[in-house]
């Protein structure tokens, strides 16, 4: 067999020398220019020629083709490395078994299932191959999928996954944050930290970036030197952070002690954009009025559901609300979970509907109907399922990804001018837009004929009015850069004598060629910006990476969201903090597990 021949401690390197018996024995060539040795294998440069440099990428790296030992197989496979003919290295049944272990481990986090579920999916595979191929049952003797094994791998393909992102995040032209602090179903104490990047290429990568435990760090200077440190692991900078954009709570948002207040002093600096902040734009459904008790109308609701569920499950026109409830959010009802489902709007509308039968199984269990029987309440209801109805709309058109924060902005100025037209209706005492509170204002005038106030529309132009001033407050700042979103996204449509003076020579240059107005028509914004020229356009170019850097949907929250209403009784049960982050990690990002490194790892 062809060995490596070890050297004693007293043998002198030549350094700066490349032998010749290095091609066969170590792989490696002596690089067209400069010195030190190429991997053939790799083509990974080896800069310090020495011989335990050399030798020792060969061991950590490429052990495997060790087996070609023959007479003239060594030569053969040089010259097949030369030819750029790489041989696959054999995967050996013990690796075959840590990457169907690694598989399951993800696919179980995927799931939100518990690391004991592990034993249970061996057993299956076992049954099943007892029965359809026994002959190969053999297989699963080296795949322990025990609890501990389960929750270390998952540990492993979390680590994995942060190390391609920090990676990845060291070529970031320009990256924004978003910070979520209402996720949490069945935790009430983290934040949650996403980034989006953009190389120069401008290829866009948006991951969770962290977890950070709000018990531990509860003063907003300990979220802020926790974020900081996070950035600086991942090497970068708050030079090139461009945007914020986080829930409106007064942890982030508050006027002087609020976390974004921190962050913007902080970035300060001469050669730092002014950070970009937008607050409201992850949870859609919790920018409301206080002048309709939400959370009363809330939790009465989701006291009747509960009842429904134990006392009421068996009645047929319940049964497709349960079902349609839990499926749309794959977890059971329970009363940790209703209020955060209710505040979608979809469930509350499909009980809005059901409210006749619902007064009816409330009266017969012996419940209280007294809301029923009120005006002011049935009014708030029927409203309330109106505006959750417009703002999920709204939520849903901006989960959509990759259409970069011009084409968000466009539809939160769309529904800003809804917002108007609300208030002019309402005005009016015309409910075309709200047509459960029309629903409940004709039921009301049948059975109040005499009645002639059956609702107060100044009471509801207050909750659209504080809704407007609630957008406006929310999403300021992008109106300080409609240019450079107007710019960005129609820059062949854009008046150069409307752009910022240091942009115009470069824009008129810009439209002026047909060659690069060919490739807009043809091409999205991020390939038209990718292959345009940093040395011809290096403003445009600059502006480009700073607009896409920002977050244009609040798809990467909402994955996060679902994940952890339908696993919330798993992950209820005590978890580390880290391995909390790894499964949030696995569930919200689109990279792919390094395979090989894992595997490499185990060994």
């Amino acid at each position: 067999m062809w060995m490596t021949p070890k050297r004693s401690k007293m043998e002198v390197d030549e350094a700066g020398v490349f032998r010749p018996e290095w091609t066969e024995r170590y792989l490696m060539e002596k690089p067209p220019e400069g010195d030190g040795a190429l991997c053939l294998v790799c083509r990974r440069l080896i800069v310090a020629t020495r011989e335990r440099d050399v030798r020792r990428h060969y061991e950590a790296e490429h052990e495997y083709y060790e087996r070609y030992v023959g007479e003239g197989e060594r030569a053969a496979l040089v010259e097949r490395l030369r030819q750029g003919d790489v041989p696959a290295p054999a995967v050996t049944s013990e690796e075959r078994a840590a990457r169907a272990g690694l598989g399951i481990s993800r696919l179980l986090a995927l799931r939100g299932r518990c690391w004991g579920e592990g034993n249970f999916v061996y057993q299956c595979m076992e049954a099943l191959l007892r029965e359809v191929l026994p002959e190969h049952v053999g297989v699963l003797q080296g795949i322990d999928l025990s609890p501990a094994i389960t929750r270390r791998r998952t540990l492993s393909i979390g680590r994995n996954l942060r190390n391609q992102l920090w990676t990845r995040a060291r070529d970031f032209k320009a990256y924004s944050l978003a910070l979520d602090d209402q996720a949490f179903v069945a935790y009430e104490n983290y934040l949650l930290v996403f980034i989006r990047g953009v190389t120069p290429e401008l290829e866009v990568q948006e991951d969770l970036l962290t977890l950070i435990n709000l018990t531990y760090h509860f003063s907003v200077g300990a979220l802020m030197s926790a974020i900081l440190d996070a950035l600086q692991t991942a090497g970068l900078s708050l030079q090139r952070m461009v945007g914020l954009t986080t829930t409106h709570t007064l942890r982030m948002i508050g006027e002087n002690s609020g976390l974004v207040s921190y962050m913007r002093e902080k970035a300060v600096s001469p050669n730092c954009w002014n950070v970009i902040h937008y607050s409201g734009f992850l949870h859609l459904e919790l920018l409301s009025s206080y002048d309709v008790d939400i959370n009363q109308i809330i939790n009465t609701i989701s006291e009747w559901l509960v009842l429904i569920k134990t006392r009421g499950i068996r009645r047929p026109e319940f049964q497709a609300l349960i079902a349609q409830s839990e499926s749309e959010h794959s977890e059971r009802i329970n009363g940790r979970c209703l209020n955060n489902w209710l505040r979608r709007g979809r469930i509350l509308k499909r009980i809005f509907s059901l409210r006749k039968h619902l007064e009816a199984f409330l009266a017969s269990v012996g419940a209280t109907t007294v809301h029923f029987s009120d005006k002011q309440w049935l009014c708030d209801f029927g409203f309330l399922v109106d505006i959750m109805e417009h703002l999920r709309g709204l939520s849903k058109q901006l989960r959509v990804s990759k259409v970069f924060a011009a084409a968000a902005f466009d539809h939160i100025c769309t529904f800003e001018v809804k917002l108007n037209s609300f208030q002019r209706h309402m005005e009016e005492k015309n409910l075309v837009d709200f047509p459960a509170l029309g629903e409940v204002v004709d039921e009301l005038k049948q059975q109040n004929e005499e009645d002639e106030k059956i609702f107060d529309p100044d009471r509801y132009q207050m909750v659209i009015c504080r809704l407007q001033k609630e957008f406006e407050r929310h999403f300021k700042d992008l109106r300080f850069i409609k240019k450079d979103l107007e710019l960005f996204a129609n820059p062949f449509n854009f008046k150069p004598e409307h752009a910022p003076i240091s942009v115009r020579v470069e824009l008129t240059k810009l439209q002026a060629d047909t060659n690069l107005w060919n490739e807009y028509r043809v091409k999205d914004l991020g390939q038209f910006y990718a292959g345009l020229s940093a040395e011809s356009y290096p403003i445009i170019k600059g502006v480009a990476c700073k607009v896409a850097s920002l977050f244009d949907s609040n798809q990467i929250c909402e994955k996060a969201f679902s994940y952890l209403t339908r696993n919330q009784h798993t992950l209820s049960q005590p978890l580390s903090d880290e391995h909390l982050q790894a499964l949030l990690r696995v569930a919200t990002t689109e990279m792919e597990p390094g395979w090989e490194d894992l595997v490499r790892e185990r060994n």
